[in-house]
């Protein structure tokens, strides 16, 4: 029998190593699903990627616990030009490009973050897998299936609970500075202090988005296809909320 962990590198899965390793619970390995932009760009916020690799997995291994990363063959920019080659919906697009991905179900989380994991826990053989749900999570707690367990719902840990263990352990990722959830730095889902972060702090990619908005033939046309909005309506929007953040400094 194998345990595992499958960790997003958020505070109720790496709170439950954590506890894994208070409490004496059997792990054997950590899995971390990397969703890649590219194949040589991460998807992950370079501060969340940075915590993975230089904190959280040396930690881990600290413990005695494999760390494995895996990665999907697929990654954003596989979807954006992936070819249509059939549609009744869009006959006069055969041929173009997917372009970005419909926001709300998102298909770069199903293909690029979840299959890779589920992939290869199947070639683990029997095995019990620890998930990060916590307590005062009810409805998720009850889809529960008998492989999959929760160590922080066995102890009675909530999720501000998880929050506080992994900032006494030095374990938070440091994107909890300025957003409460993970996800990718391309995602359509983001809100709009994620995106603020990624326009000030990592000014590249948020190029990259604006840049694919001006390619040919993509029937995603927008950054956000199911709202219609655009990474340069998100620009727009930034920028007027520095300006008025500057105008109020100037008043006071």
């Amino acid at each position: 029998m194998t345990y595992i962990c499958s960790c997003s590198g958020g505070k109720d899965s790496v709170a439950t190593i954590i506890l894994a390793h208070e409490k004496g619970y059997p792990l054997d390995e950590v899995i971390f699903s990397e969703v890649m932009f590219d194949e040589n760009i991460s998807g992950e916020l370079p501060e969340h990627i940075d915590f993975i690799n230089n904190v959280l997995k040396p930690k881990c291994e600290e413990w005695g616990y494999k760390f494995k990363i895996v990665r999907s063959e697929k990654n954003y920019m596989w979807e954006f030009n992936r070819i249509l080659t059939r549609s009744k919906k869009y006959p006069g697009h055969i041929g173009w490009r997917y372009g970005f991905p419909m926001a709300g179900r998102c298909v770069i989380n199903n293909e690029c973050k979840v299959k890779p994991i589920k992939d290869y826990i199947k070639s683990i053989g029997e095995h019990r897998q620890y998930i990060g749900i916590a307590a005062d999570e009810p409805t998720r707690l009850e889809r529960l299936t008998d492989d999959k367990i929760s160590i922080l719902a066995k102890e009675g840990y909530t999720e501000a609970m998880a929050y506080d263990l992994c900032k006494q352990y030095g374990l938070l990722s440091p994107t909890y500075e300025f957003t409460k959830r993970g996800g990718c730095w391309f995602c359509p889902n983001a809100r709009f202090i994620e995106l603020y972060h990624l326009y000030h702090h990592h000014r590249d990619l948020f190029e990259k988005l604006k840049a694919l908005e001006k390619e040919p033939n993509i029937i995603g046309y927008c950054w956000n296809t199911l709202t219609k909005t655009s990474i340069y309506d998100v620009e727009q929007d930034i920028l007027a909320y520095d300006a008025q953040l500057s105008l109020f400094k100037e008043e006071t």
